[in-house]
């Protein structure tokens, strides 16, 4: 053993940047300076072009969830992308803050209290219960890296937001889209005020299924020409509903039949009669009439418990799906049925007040729950012979998505967006033609509910709002709108938010000169007590934060990202208000992405106790393996996370900082100013590794630009890991740690390398934005061009590196490779092992075809230089000594110790060890090595 300390003479790896990443105690401090350094505005500085992602608003109540984390991770990866690529992309974050969930919220901690407070007490509560979970949510934001104007976000609350959707309001309204009506709307009589289709989700319910016989008329009886009393048999699941009933449905195309009973003489469609009577429990029945349903149009029949005489109608609503194909109709509790009803011009009768409870018009059951009335109807028709069947079914049924209670179908005068009877359904569809969709299903889905929206109802019966800002003539009731008047609303709006409605007379809010000019003077005047529905707050953002922010935004929005849901929703909303107001969709693009489940697919629930809560992430993983996480799932379905999945992606995660930190500790000494070696001069396997970088570019770039992250990021990871940390950069440590400083070999090798990691950490930038600012902080400054890797621009591609022809040889010397590599491994392997690493061996190989063979040859110092071996021999011939290939099976390959002694500096063995007299101890190379550093 040599006196001299040749591990000194080795270039080893030097860097600051740590093997173990500690992102939940480094991340905050990185968040810190990219605040103190206002890395946001800089980045937008820099762009040229425009690209405008329009936020959704989430509402402010409740710390911020897994579904947030995805949306908002996926918006800024997209958005740092772009900014990257020159774009001016900026991040206006904003918040939905109006709304029942938030005044029932405070109701409730109010109690009693609540009771002795105007609505102005009620909405100064609502604005600070709404404003600090704006702040918790957006420092929660804030944590996952997020980049946005922060210190400026847009709130539905904000005096100017509110102007401008009463600006919005106003031109809907003169475009002949809003109207006043009685219909049946969703209503919930837990919080008393009227829900949209968005505020909707279905839940299984048990309810009373019957089956009632009505007495028909005589002119019913005549039509059919029959002597003998007729029935006509309806079926329902909301007893509560015969009150308000006025007609019976009958499908002007179907075939219908009088079937003579023990019940009576009973009319039913003949396609549903059978299972209808196995229903009911006749056994015996006879067909004595046919005819079709247009046949009784017109016909009457008597109402089975009020002094009332119904109708016998006509429409194509009526379906052989179920029941008797005789409807019962209410035009005050159905969307059908008050459609249907329109066109008869029957009167609609919606018996039941904002609490659920019956009135005067229900007759006998008046003062009844709805719920309780349901069984006191069906004991009264029971007793009258009505009465055909009951028993209880489980169906799916509407429920209140905020107190999570049944709604019911009730018509009340409320305010509506015009869509049925109006050209705004057929324009917005117009409109989607022109729209992006990923995924591209996106467009039938929004299409076929578009196709199918009844009037959106945009009025409730709460406080926490913005007014519906219509005025009345207090003696006649008539409505009081003209822009004029509107205009000088929103100047007071403008100045004191919507709560100027509530602290001004009708008379200060429209003004001497305006009473004058439209004979208001000395007319007893009152305001609207509605609010606008939350989902016409959020649905105006595209003309109250794109059109307020002067040159930094503009409409249509490139881009609108939000979970599929918003097809109900957001999306839709938007849409109608912008082709309501202006005749255009506010966006270019609508990209979804699907729900977060738990590992199994199943949906998160707090009893179930499989929810996962970005801030528990965070503590242990860190934002950049929850941002990882994002990137590596196809957002376009449900997807799923869970602690395991975790555990993948923080190992996921590791390879890159592995590869990293290994091309940061063998470069530290290199100035690419000076050290930089000309592409024309580099080593063959160092094109390699630029040409399957190049690749990479590539398709990295196409992948975000088709917002595919999942697929780039597995390209990355494949690089990182195989091609570089498994192939490339374990070859090349032997000519990095040994070679002389400055000699070709070694700056060739660190040429590539930093080119690598100066891209894959731009690549990474948008995704794993902390550890990206964590290797460009540590990178020499000479190969950073700017302050920060958020504010550096994207790579740009080199044809030069292309090279297809040693791609291809490469490729073949890695399937050789990977063969003797499984030779090698059982070499190192049992009692019987011949080396102890792939430095201590000789391989022989050869091969039985020709053209392999030839190959071999040709490549030898290559494929020496890829098994990492001391020597490598190619024979002309095979004994039983050797292993034939698995997927080379022309392959045959034999190990054995190398010949000689180990050098004692780079590990080798050699024959010729000694041969330098200053060093005997070192393989000549080594000792030519020192002789010339």
């Amino acid at each position: 053993m040599s006196e001299k300390d040749y591990g000194a003479t080795l270039n080893l790896p030097k860097t600051s940047f740590q093997m173990r990443a500690n992102l939940p105690n480094k991340e905050p401090k990185i968040i810190q300076k990219w605040q103190e350094d206002d890395i946001y505005a800089k980045g937008l500085n820099k762009g040229t072009k425009s690209f405008i992602l329009h936020d959704g608003p989430p509402y402010a109540n409740g710390n911020i969830h897994i579904g947030h984390a995805l949306n908002k991770i996926l918006k800024d990866i997209i958005l740092k992308y772009k900014r990257l690529n020159g774009y001016n992309a900026p991040y206006v974050p904003g918040w939905d803050t109006h709304g029942l969930p938030i005044e029932l919220k405070v109701t409730e901690k109010l109690g009693e209290k609540a009771k002795e407070m105007d609505a102005l007490q009620i909405r100064k509560l609502c604005t600070e219960y709404a404003l600090e979970w704006v702040q918790t949510q957006k420092e929660g934001f804030i944590r996952l890296g997020v980049l946005g104007d922060w210190n400026n976000p847009y709130l539905t609350l904000k005096p100017e937001y509110e102007a401008k959707q009463l600006e919005v309001f106003g031109e809907l309204y003169e475009n002949g889209y809003i109207f006043k009506g009685l219909k049946p709307i969703y209503w919930s009589p837990v919080t008393e005020t009227a829900l949209a289709e968005a505020e909707i989700e279905y839940k299984n319910v048990t309810s009373p299924s019957i089956y009632v016989k009505m007495k028909g008329n005589k002119d019913l009886m005549e039509k059919l020409g029959m002597n003998e009393e007729v029935w006509v048999v309806i079926w329902t699941t909301t007893p509560w509903t015969l009150p308000a009933n006025v007609a019976i449905s009958l499908n002007p195309n179907f075939e219908y039949g009088v079937y003579k009973t023990e019940k009576g003489n009973l009319i039913l469609a003949k396609d549903l009669a059978e299972k209808a009577f196995v229903e009911i429990g006749i056994t015996e029945y006879e067909l004595v009439k046919e005819f079709i349903g247009s046949d009784l149009e017109k016909a009457t029949y008597q109402h089975p418990f009020l002094d009332r005489t119904g109708m016998i109608i006509l429409g194509t609503h009526v379906t052989a799906d179920a029941g008797t194909g005789c409807v019962h109709t209410a035009p005050g509790h159905g969307q059908d049925d008050y459609v249907v009803g329109t066109r008869y011009g029957l009167p609609v009768i919606s018996p039941i007040n904002n609490k659920g409870v019956l009135t005067e018009d229900a007759g006998q059951f008046a003062g009844m729950f709805y719920l309780k009335a349901n069984k006191a109807i069906v004991a009264h028709i029971t007793e009258t012979g009505h009465l055909l069947k009951l028993k209880e079914i489980t169906h799916s049924y509407p429920h209140d998505w905020r107190s999570k209670t049944p709604v019911i179908f009730r018509a009340t005068e409320q305010w509506f967006v015009k869509a049925e009877g109006s050209d705004l359904r057929e324009r917005a569809l117009k409109a989607l033609d022109d729209v992006e969709f990923i995924p591209a299903w996106g467009r039938n889905r929004i299409g076929s509910m578009l196709e199918t929206r009844p009037d959106w109802c945009i009025s409730r019966q709460r406080v926490w709002g913005v007014p519906i800002p219509v005025f009345y003539n207090e003696t006649t009731g008539k409505e009081i709108f003209n822009r004029e008047i509107l205009d000088r609303v929103i100047e007071f709006v403008k100045k004191e938010g919507s709560a100027a409605w509530l602290t001004h007379t009708p008379e200060e809010l429209i003004g001497e000169e305006l009473l004058v000019k439209y004979n208001l003077k000395g007319v007893p005047l009152r305001k609207e007590t509605n609010i606008m529905d939350v989902w016409f707050d959020s649905g105006v953002s595209h003309r109250a934060v794109l059109e307020t922010r002067g040159d930094l935004l503009h409409r249509p929005a490139d881009l609108y990202l939000e979970g599929s849901d918003q097809h109900r929703g957001w999306f839709q909303t938007s849409l109608l208000t912008s082709i309501g107001s202006t005749h255009d969709a506010p966006f270019k693009k609508i990209l979804t992405h699907g729900f977060v489940n738990d590992g199994e697919g199943k949906k998160m629930s707090k009893s179930v106790g499989n929810v996962v809560v970005p801030a528990d992430v965070i503590k242990v993983y860190g934002a950049d393996i929850l941002r990882l996480w994002c990137a590596s799932v196809d957002y376009r379905d449900d997807v799923k996370i869970s602690d395991n999945i975790l555990k993948q992606m923080a190992e996921a995660y590791r390879r890159v900082r592995n590869t990293a930190r290994y091309i940061l500790g063998n470069s530290n000494d290199f100035d690419p100013s000076v050290d930089k070696i000309a592409y024309k001069d580099l080593m063959e396997i160092d094109k390699w590794a630029l040409n399957k970088l190049e690749i990479l570019k590539r398709k990295v770039t196409e992948n975000y630009n088709k917002y595919e992250f999942y697929n780039l990021f597995q390209d990355i990871h494949y690089f990182a890991g195989v091609d570089m940390s498994a192939f490339y950069l374990d070859i090349i440590k032997d000519r990095l740690y040994t070679e002389g400083t400055n000699s070709l070999a070694r700056r060739s090798a660190q040429t590539v390398m930093t080119e690598i990691l100066v891209t894959l950490t731009k690549m990474i930038a948008p995704i794993l934005s902390f550890t990206a600012e964590e290797i460009w902080g540590t990178l020499p400054e000479t190969l950073k061009d700017a302050e920060s890797v958020l504010l550096t621009n994207w790579y740009e591609n080199n044809d030069e590196y292309l090279n297809e022809e040693i791609d291809k040889k490469w490729l073949e010397i890695i399937k050789i490779r990977k063969e003797a590599n499984k030779v090698l491994e059982k070499a190192r392997a049992g009692e019987n092992r011949i080396i102890g690493n792939s430095l201590d061996a000789k391989v022989f190989l050869h091969s039985t075809d020709a053209n392999l063979e030839k190959f071999l040859k040709e490549n030898k110092d290559r494929l020496e230089l890829a098994l990492i071996v001391s020597d490598l021999e190619i024979v002309d011939s095979h004994d039983d000594t050797y292993e034939k290939g698995e997927e080379l099976p022309e392959l045959y390959t034999k190990v054995a110790h190398a010949e000689g002694e180990k050098c004692e500096r780079c590990w080798k063995y050699s024959t010729e060890i000694g041969k330098d007299s200053d060093h005997p101890t070192l393989c000549p190379r080594c000792a030519s090595v020192l002789k010339n550093n």
